[in-house]
């Protein structure tokens, strides 16, 4: 059983001579496998689900149906903010690239990109508010707007520059597979 919240049916190999390794481009598929720090995060988020349940388990055998309610509610929430834990990151598709957050998504077709660059800037360490000096990959959009897709020290990346310099190439194949060629250069 696949599972969407991974990359790939088999990992990308970097003697391979394709720059997009995949059988179905019109799938969204993430362009590198998530990092050990986010696939911690969540695993730690779910053991403390799975304790919650068992609290859950617990007030219902001593009759508190009402409260076992709340905690089985607190424990479906947590196993929600794990899963799209796992799905926070950028995805790439024959139609466009998307960038996931936690509570929020946007999709930029592939025909509104101008530009996919990496940039050395100030970036988030663990997307928390401290910044650090880094590399970020910048989407360049039609009338000026750019959108972060990813940076060296986010929870995919920390310690894996290797990883990220991949997976920055593929999104720029992507980009090059089915962007829009600039007038100035036909």
């Amino acid at each position: 059983m696949p599972l969407p919240f991974l990359t790939a049916d088999r990992a990308f190999d970097t003697t391979d001579h394709v720059a997009l390794p995949f059988d179905d481009h019109d799938q969204w598929r993430r362009p590198y496998r998530p990092g050990s720090w986010r696939v911690g995060a969540a695993a730690l988020a779910l053991l403390l689900a799975s304790f919650v349940l068992l609290a859950a388990v617990i007030i219902v055998a001593a009759g508190g149906f009402a409260a076992a309610g709340v905690t089985l509610a607190l424990a479906v929430i947590v196993i929600l903010a794990a899963v799209r834990m796992l799905r926070v990151g950028t995805w790439v598709s024959r139609a466009g690239v998307r960038r996931v957050g936690f509570l929020r998504t946007s999709t930029v077709p592939w025909a509104k990109v101008t530009s996919v660059r990496t940039v050395q800037q100030p970036v988030r360490w663990l997307g928390l508010p401290r910044t650090v000096q880094g590399q970020a990959l910048v989407l360049g959009r039609q009338g000026g707007e750019q959108l972060l897709l990813l940076t060296d020290h986010s929870a995919d990346f920390l310690s894996r520059v290797e990883a990220f310099d991949r997976a920055a190439d593929t999104v720029e194949a992507w980009n090059a597979e089915y962007g829009v060629v600039p007038a100035a250069t036909r």
